[in-house]
């Protein structure tokens, strides 16, 4: 088979789905694109067995049909060198050789053969929801930096997605922070909740971009897909209990905090400097309408406080935090003001943007650790 295809635009989807591909894979051929072309069609497949991406781009002039795997550093540490110019592939699929013409230049590699790349499983009973594509993008990076790292618990090695039909929820969590973040709307005819990997989800946030338009969220039991543009992404759903979020979420929090968030991100990440570089653990004390945040490291002898303004309405409260978790939520938030709502020092803290969309909401939690006398 032979085809010609702009250099930029090939190098442009293979970067866009190559953020699939493992450095460690079980099978040799995951290392490889999967190309198959029909007509002008061209489609490009990179899979980890987990998660499949597929892509598909018009090329300038085709001859056969057919498909084949070529290694993905090399294709793509080749296309990097050129500028915008027409790339001529001759594929020899008998032998799977593969000829690739630039200018003047001529390039010889071997690949192998496409019908033993991984076939993407078959969807059955699946249901489906639309999203605009923003909505989507917003939800992964509210939720997604949350999710655990501990593969001994992996129901939460991921986000839930929690649909309903005026709503869908997204959560994450790795026990010492929660992200809760809700999207009102016309959503889908039945209820469903499953638990979708970070990966495919880092993946999304990176193509889907500033562009508007529309993804079709197909699920069942085991498996997603994710359809927008000219990609589809599938991936194996986590078969993993998520915790019931809402039994977590404390209800009765009487003690509230008004403060400007950007001001608090950077007096916590100036302290944090003067604090234990193993725990990260700041104190804050609220007093009035008075904000006290100090760290310390006995074992340097170093040591930070500073002063803040606020609005409170509680009673004195005296509570410590990870710093390094306290400034993950705030960095992923965009409200210029927030509130802290707190019912004990031992109890976790809720964390809301003051103005947000009607249609959306985000709540954050965070859980508090034992002070040093």
């Amino acid at each position: 088979m032979k085809f010609i295809v702009s250099s930029t635009l090939l190098l442009k989807n293979l970067q866009a789905i190559g953020g699939i591909l493992n450095s460690r894979n079980t099978m040799p051929i995951l290392d490889d694109f999967l190309f198959e072309l029909t007509d002008e069609n061209l489609q490009i497949t990179a899979s980890d067995l987990e998660t499949t991406m597929i892509t598909g781009l018009k090329v300038d002039m085709a001859e056969g049909s057919g498909v084949i795997a070529i290694p993905a550093k090399t294709i793509m540490d080749l296309l990097k060198t050129f500028a915008d110019i027409p790339i001529s592939f001759n594929v020899d699929l008998s032998i799977q050789a593969i000829e690739i013409s630039a200018g003047e230049g001529r390039y010889k590699m071997s690949g192998h053969n496409g019908e033993e790349f991984p076939k993407i499983p078959e969807f059955e009973e699946t249901e489906s929801i639309v999203l605009p594509s923003s909505t989507l993008q917003n939800a992964i990076t509210k939720t997604v930096f949350a999710t655990s790292n501990e593969e001994f618990r992996p129901g939460i090695t991921g986000v839930l997605f929690d649909i309903f039909p005026e709503e869908i929820i997204f959560v994450a969590t790795d026990a010492h922070k929660l992200v809760k973040y809700t999207k009102t709307g016309t959503m889908a005819k039945e209820a469903a909740s499953f638990v979708v990997p970070k990966k495919p989800l880092n993946q999304l946030k990176t193509v889907l971009g500033t562009d508007e338009y529309e993804v079709k969220i197909e699920y069942n039991k085991t498996n997603v897909t994710f359809v927008f543009g000219n990609f589809q992404l599938f991936s194996r759903l986590i078969n993993g209990a998520f915790p019931n979020y809402n039994a977590i979420i404390p209800q009765d929090n009487p003690n509230k905090m008004l403060i400007d968030r950007a001001i608090l991100t950077t007096t916590l990440r100036r302290i944090g400097y003067f604090a234990n570089q193993s725990t990260n653990q700041v104190r804050l004390s609220i007093t009035g309408q008075e904000l006290i945040i100090s760290g310390e490291d006995s074992e340097y002898s170093s040591e930070g406080k500073d002063r803040l303004a606020c609005e409170y309405d509680g009673q004195d409260l005296v509570i410590g935090f990870n710093s390094k978790f306290l400034l993950d939520l705030l960095s992923h938030m965009e409200a210029e003001q927030i509130s802290m709502e707190f019912s004990a020092p031992n109890r976790a803290a809720v964390v809301l943007p003051v103005e947000e969309e009607t249609d959306e909401k985000a709540l954050m939690l965070i859980s508090p650790v034992m002070l040093n006398n």
